[in-house]
């Protein structure tokens, strides 16, 4: 966290709204992405959004300032998508924390630079066919950035859990996309 948020996070806890207008706008795009991928409908993406300002702004009192505010932020958000999809929540209850055979994180990055808008769009494609519990995965995994513990922190899932569902998602990608260039070739 930077200073000039901490500052921010300071004046907003004492009433500043102009100040927690800033964090907002700051955060807005990365809460507003979680819920979409999430839940896959730009209103309620929208409302989910509004409503975890609306929480993080009455909550903002207790928050301690050494966490960080990106990660308490998509836990309000993780918790209200929670709330709006309650199949979501068991589908991370069935999954099973076992060992998982990790693929390899990081890409050449030679390989990111050859790949075509078409197939990045396949690929945007095959994640939102996913079901919930992936998505939510892959997108706080590969879209945003995050590790597992933290995934693990903002789930509220076990570590193992959190590589089995990536592990498992990934294996649904590959099918999909394999399957989708098989079709191709025909």
């Amino acid at each position: 966290m930077t200073q000039a948020e901490q500052h921010l996070i300071q004046q907003a806890q004492s009433g500043n709204k102009a100040a927690f207008a800033a964090l907002v706008e700051g955060q807005a795009q990365f809460v507003y992405n979680l819920a979409l991928r999430t839940l896959s409908n730009p209103q309620e993406a929208e409302d989910i959004a509004q409503e975890t300002f609306f929480r993080a702004w009455k909550g903002l009192p207790d928050f301690r300032a050494e966490a960080n505010l990106r990660t308490w932020l998509y836990r309000i958000t993780v918790n209200l998508c929670y709330n709006r999809l309650p199949r979501l929540k068991a589908d991370f209850a069935a999954l099973e924390p076992e060992e998982a055979i990790l693929l390899p994180e990081k890409t050449r990055s030679v390989e990111t630079r050859l790949i075509t808008a078409e197939l990045r769009q396949q690929i945007y494609t095959a994640v939102d066919d996913l079901p919930e519990t992936y998505r939510l995965l892959i997108t706080l995994r590969h879209m945003d950035g995050y590790s597992y513990e933290e995934i693990a922190d903002i789930t509220q899932m076990p570590l193992g859990t959190v590589k089995t569902g990536l592990f498992r998602a990934r294996q649904r990608l590959r099918q999909t996309l394999t399957s989708s260039e098989e079709t191709n070739d025909e």
